[in-house]
């Protein structure tokens, strides 16, 4: 087994089997991949506090027959601000959905993965949090490749449900909190 170490932000986890979980981790060199958090629900567990959704982490993982294992997790940073304001918190879901729908797994995404980064630290000082969504929608489709250059966007959401062809779940809740 071949073991790798990157840095990553928690999109998306799930409960997998009686103490294990699935992470949806958006990395600075592999883009977006799933690994195998084993043993983490158990209370004992030292990987638990630092694989909370949106942290920031540097971690250590092996490649598995499915699913890569994660083997070690520190924290860089847990944007606690964000956790602070629920408002923060739909709109910090919405990034992670919208990164959920235009990425496949595996394929790299580093202006994405910074393009996150940085987002989620302006969602902790940021007020004008409409703004943010539609500008992160609009530079996530034009990094991807969606939408070109330079070219207006009057809607950002039409055009993310366009690209999707589903609606965004986390667009109904981000829209009502923050109008």
């Amino acid at each position: 087994m071949r073991s790798y170490s990157s840095q990553g932000i928690i999109l998306a986890r799930r409960n997998y089997g009686e103490a294990d979980r699935v992470l949806s981790v958006m990395t600075d060199n592999l883009g977006r991949i799933s690994l195998l958090a084993k043993g983490v629900r158990r209370p004992k567990s030292r990987k638990r506090g630092h694989i909370e959704v949106f942290n920031l982490v540097k971690f250590q993982a092996s490649e598995g027959r499915g699913l890569g294992l994660m083997t070690e997790a520190e924290v860089i940073n847990d944007y606690n601000k964000l956790r602070q304001d629920l408002k923060k918190m739909s709109v910090a879901y919405f990034f992670s959905e919208v990164i959920g729908k235009i990425t496949r797994e595996g394929e790299p995404h580093k202006e994405l993965f910074g393009l996150l980064k940085d987002y989620l630290e302006e969602i902790c000082t940021s007020s004008n949090l409409r703004q943010l969504r539609s500008e992160f929608t609009r530079k996530a489709l034009v990094s991807v490749g969606f939408w070109p250059e330079g070219k207006k966007m009057d809607n950002p959401d039409y055009i993310l449900e366009d690209v999707t062809e589903r609606k965004m779940s986390s667009v109904r809740v981000g829209r009502k909190i923050t109008s």
